[in-house]
């Protein structure tokens, strides 16, 4: 199947495939911090478990980061 990963195409080999286990199979680095969108909508990481990725998906892996430089009062 042919799906849209972080906006590369990507040829996977099986079919219904979870997001648990494309995570896996793309070999994402802390998939514990990773939210998904799957199709446009953003998934509950409890739904990664059930939701298939199917043949056309497009699928984003987002890294929230906090951090930056400190506000300094003038």
């Amino acid at each position: 199947m042919n799906i849209k990963v972080n906006g590369e195409a990507v040829e996977i080999e099986s079919d219904g495939l979870v997001v648990t286990e494309l995570l896996k199979q793309q070999k994402v680095d802390m998939p514990e911090m990773v939210s998904v969108e799957h199709n446009g909508t953003i998934l509950d990481r409890a739904a990664f478990e059930t939701t298939q990725v199917k043949d056309g998906d497009q699928v984003e892996f987002l890294y929230f980061m906090g951090g930056g430089s400190p506000l300094r009062a003038n």
